[in-house]
């Protein structure tokens, strides 16, 4: 007897992301709310805990402080067919000089300033996205032989299924005047507080993130968790983090650490994943 494989397809991150949760998924899955009812995440990145529930809400808001990652995704929601587009001319003409030549662009076009930051982030090095203190791109080519530039199935089930989504660019603490419901569902992923001198990649874009930063994060996670909210935050497993969030239930998580200067000290590391409930 033949069983047939399920070829069913569910949207997933489009984009390669510093400390994107795609891998972590597996062990989040016990500690996510069995029912949600607007499901909010204010350090998009990635999108990869967005897109592995996206059939358990109703509707979704987006957010993140980078506003070229805001327009990636506002593309991919409403003109992913021109978008693919624009990357296929990309893929056609990708080479080094013709890489700088495009990370050296300053564009007003929505839509090719989306298909510029993907093409960046499939043929830059180790997908990493940073900007300098002028808030541009300052990452140099990776050494890709075959990058897939143009992944057109993933972009139009990323674009249905972020269609129910509000895709905004703002602060993190702006779902402050959202989320009020007890079946509101608010998962923080912000830049992970360093846990050496090493370690720290705190200032993806132009603005960093800081140990007051930290601290206003805690108070919008306390505010959230008073209303009754349910929150999931990850971050570093240190000292300062736990006496930030302490009497708030905690797990260790395992995660790959992919980037630090020293690459000896890249691999397995302890995270945690801080709730406002109990499981």
């Amino acid at each position: 007897m033949t069983v047939a494989l399920s070829t069913t397809l569910y949207p997933r991150p489009f984009l390669k992301w510093a400390g994107g949760k795609g891998r972590l998924i597996q062990q989040y899955q016990p500690y996510f709310p069995q029912q949600i009812r607007r499901y909010y995440e204010p350090f998009l990145g990635g999108g990869a805990i967005f897109f592995h529930l996206s059939d358990r809400f109703g509707s979704a808001m987006l957010a993140d402080i980078n506003a070229e990652l805001v327009n990636v995704y506002q593309c991919v929601q409403r003109q992913v067919e021109p978008l693919i587009q624009r990357l296929q001319e990309h893929h056609s003409r990708h080479e080094p000089d013709y890489y700088y030549d495009v990370r050296a662009q300053a564009l007003s076009d929505p839509l090719g300033r989306a298909a510029r930051l993907i093409y960046l982030n499939k043929t830059c090095f180790n997908g990493l996205y940073r900007e300098n203190a002028k808030g541009c791109f300052n990452v140099p080519i990776g050494r890709y032989k075959n990058p897939k530039i143009c992944d057109s199935a993933t972009l139009r089930l990323a674009s249905e299924g972020l269609q129910r989504s509000q895709i905004i660019c703002d602060p993190f603490d702006a779902v402050l005047e959202q989320a009020w419901h007890k079946d509101d569902f608010v998962y923080f992923d912000p830049p992970y507080h360093p846990i050496s001198t090493t370690s720290s990649f705190t200032r993806y874009n132009r603005y960093g993130f800081t140990v007051a930063d930290q601290t206003r994060l805690r108070d919008t996670f306390v505010e959230l968790a008073k209303r009754g909210v349910k929150v999931m935050l990850s971050n570093s497993d240190c000292e300062f983090i736990r006496e930030l969030y302490e009497g708030f239930p905690m797990r260790e998580i395992q995660a790959a650490r992919a980037i630090n200067v020293n690459a000896r000290r890249r691999g397995k590391i302890s995270e945690l994943l801080i709730t406002s409930y109990i499981v």
